[in-house]
């Protein structure tokens, strides 16, 4: 009987409900995935930098090979007799040259750059090393070197990631907002179609609860059918763009592939798409109701 008093899956409005609801689960799902894989990516970069510094050590002018090579080890000689340093090894010109490649283009393994030595060093975990006083040291070796803490790089590319939160959260709201709109709006105007068919069955004796189901189910399935459509959508959209980022952002980008967390996330947007529609479809009933048709 549920099914049968009121036809709204017949009503012209109705019909596009699931395609408006699988629009907005369709900006949702792209929205989480983006901040997923952001933080994913963030993470992976903090993983790569936390625990190691980067020693840059200035060209030493002209001087032989044999002398810059054996200043570089003195360099590294020193560094590995500081408590704290689980290891140090030097970065050749091949490898700095490959390290920018991804910036400057294939041309930059032949470009004749002056490029500085670069050392890398390891931190032993929950290491406290004084880099002041381990820059002074190591600056008799190697005048005008210089440690890089990556402290810096950190700090903004948490700054980054807190952004992408909070403007994933303003367009997951914004988007619930209009799927909800919509909702109110496909309500009344099944409200208005059906409004003798409502008082009909009210002279019966429903209540406006009764009423209110009718349409929180109808709701909730369409609701549900447009979600989705909406994560299918998403889920070949995502598919594509990490297809196309793994090729094209090949030793500029780490590859992020989103886990199962993530994907139980966004498994949940259909059932989170008509739980909302189902709640705003009730709400809106009650209150027309309760106000007089």
């Amino acid at each position: 009987m549920l099914r049968n008093d009121l036809p709204l899956g017949a009503d012209a409005a109705a019909r596009f409900l699931p395609w408006i609801v699988g629009t907005m689960v369709y900006l949702a799902a792209l929205a989480l995935a983006s901040a997923f894989a952001v933080n994913l990516a963030i993470g992976s970069w903090r993983a790569d930098i936390t625990g190691e510094l980067t020693v840059e050590v200035p060209d030493f002018g002209d001087v032989a090979d044999t002398e810059r090579q054996a200043r570089l080890e003195a360099v590294v000689t020193d560094l590995l007799a500081i408590d704290g340093v689980e290891g140090a090894a030097l970065i050749g010109p091949e490898e700095v040259r490959r390290l920018l490649e991804p910036w400057l283009g294939p041309d930059a393994a032949a470009a004749d750059l002056p490029l500085p030595d670069l050392i890398a060093v390891t931190l032993a975990r929950d290491a406290a090393v004084d880099l002041p006083a381990l820059e002074a040291k190591l600056d008799e070796t190697a005048p005008g070197l210089r440690i890089d803490d990556h402290r810096g790089w950190i700090e903004r590319i948490d700054r980054i990631g807190t952004l992408v939160e909070l403007l994933t959260a303003a367009v997951v709201l914004l988007v619930a907002g209009a799927a909800a709109l919509a909702v109110v709006f496909v309500t009344r105007t099944g409200l208005d179609i059906h409004r003798q068919t409502v008082d009909l069955v009210h002279m019966l004796g429903a209540r406006d609860g009764y009423i209110a189901r009718l349409f929180e189910r109808h709701a909730l399935a369409f609701g549900f059918i447009g979600g989705i459509l909406g994560l299918a959508a998403a889920i070949a959209t995502i598919s594509a763009i990490g297809l196309a980022a793994s090729r094209a952002g090949a030793g500029l980008l780490p590859t992020v592939h989103l886990g199962l967390p993530h994907w139980v996330a966004l498994a949940c947007l259909p059932f989170a798409a008509a739980a909302v529609a189902m709640l705003t479809a009730r709400w809106t009933v009650l209150r027309t109701l309760s106000r007089g048709l």
